[in-house]
């Protein structure tokens, strides 16, 4: 399965991902739209992309009680039927990595569901802070490298800290 790896360090906060997300979605630009967010950290002078990683074993999907998310089998995406789901918002507290928001006119949950295996998020993304890999290529050689790199841009390594 593929999913959006994320390199901090490359990103420049131009929030592209967001705009191509929102559009993806919604035909619109409207930021809330998006199921990416790009999050900023001004004292550290850090922003960091965060979406959904589709977990293995999706919390969100086992505290459903409507059954409304469900992994695509075509492209291993946990994605949610918006027909089904019942507003209940049980996914959001689940969710480990906070990627899932609750859409308060349509009164359902929404999360990225990986563009139908295209993201557009990562085709419009300007410095290549994202990227489309394969799961294992994303966590197995990126941890530890990933790990080291916030550390370093939440400026975890200062002496005394």
């Amino acid at each position: 399965m593929r999913i959006v790896a994320v390199d901090p360090t490359s990103c420049v906060a131009c929030r592209n991902c967001e705009y191509a997300c929102a559009f993806k979605q919604n035909s619109d630009f409207d930021r809330k739209d998006s199921n990416i967010r790009v999050n900023f950290y001004p004292e550290e002078r850090v922003c960091i992309p965060w979406t959904c990683v589709h977990c293995v074993e999706g919390w969100c999907m086992e505290v459903c009680p409507a059954g409304a998310i469900f992994r695509n089998p075509e492209t291993g995406a946990v994605e949610i039927d918006a027909e089904r789901c019942a507003g209940c918002k049980m996914c959001l507290l689940a969710c480990p990595s906070g990627s899932i928001h609750f859409d308060r006119v349509e009164l359902v949950s929404k999360k990225c569901d990986l563009c139908g295996g295209d993201p557009s998020c990562v085709k419009f993304c300007t410095s290549g802070a994202l990227q489309f890999e394969e799961e294992e290529d994303a966590y197995g050689f990126r941890r530890e490298s990933l790990d080291a790199k916030l550390k370093r841009l939440l400026g975890l390594n200062r002496r005394g800290s």
